[in-house]
């Protein structure tokens, strides 16, 4: 094992092993233990108490950060022309269809969102094999596929973000950047968690959180003790 840098040395000691933190002081925590030079992601993971591999234990939904993400979403809207005006006014980075479909079929994907229309998805569902694995497919689920294109793409430049358990039982999210303040990331991340404890499936039995861990893009993971969020 290599040699822990100054930095890493004096983060280290910031962190107490075994110790599970309340939210508040992780929101804290996580800023004095990140020292990179860039404006670093706070991530959370959560892991919860169900089978993913049954539909009925599958988690999804979207949630509007109070603060939004701290970075810059690019959002592509596939539409008609009649909606193209809209889109454009409401802040979208791309508008289109046809020529955007011509160059994502053929490997072009620098775009964080796609929001597209009910009426266009037809088209737009032949894209699936290059969209899906990178989870750019549009869903109605996620308020990604609506007839209301420009109150979509406010809210995906507002900080609205979708989340989905993996294979392993984990919600991956951000919840900022380093630069935020510890209020805004212990209410962005406090959102977050009661948005996934309200998805709670009633087929899942035993613990629905299992741990709850917060870090930076650079630091370390700070376990979060559940019982310090209220209607946990």
């Amino acid at each position: 094992m290599g040699k822990l840098t100054k930095n890493q040395k004096a983060a280290a000691e910031k962190l107490e092993v075994g110790k599970e933190y309340s939210l508040e002081e992780a929101s804290s925590l996580v800023k004095d233990i990140t020292k990179s030079k860039f404006d670093a992601s706070v991530d959370l993971d959560v892991r919860l108490g169900v089978d993913p591999r049954k539909a009925d234990q599958m988690v999804r939904g979207v949630v509007a950060l109070p603060h939004g993400t701290g970075k810059e979403v690019r959002v592509l809207v596939l539409c008609t022309p009649d909606k193209e005006a809209e889109a454009k006014e409401a802040g979208a980075d791309h508008v289109g269809l046809d020529e955007f479909i011509t160059k994502i079929e053929g490997g072009w994907t620098d775009i964080d969102v796609i929001i597209t229309m009910p009426t266009v998805m037809a088209k737009v569902g032949k894209l699936g094999r290059v969209l899906g694995p990178r989870g750019l497919m549009p869903n109605p689920k996620s308020g990604t596929v609506t007839m209301d294109v420009a109150k979509a793409v406010k809210e995906v430049k507002s900080g609205k973000i979708d989340f989905k358990v993996d294979k392993f039982g984990i919600i991956h999210a951000s919840v900022g950047k380093v630069s935020f303040s510890p209020e805004q990331i212990k209410e962005n991340a406090a959102e977050l968690i009661n948005t996934i404890n309200k998805l709670k499936p009633s087929s899942a039995k035993g613990t629905y959180f299992k741990s709850i861990n917060m870090s930076s893009t650079m630091s370390a993971g700070i376990t979060i003790d559940k019982g310090s969020i209220v209607g946990l």
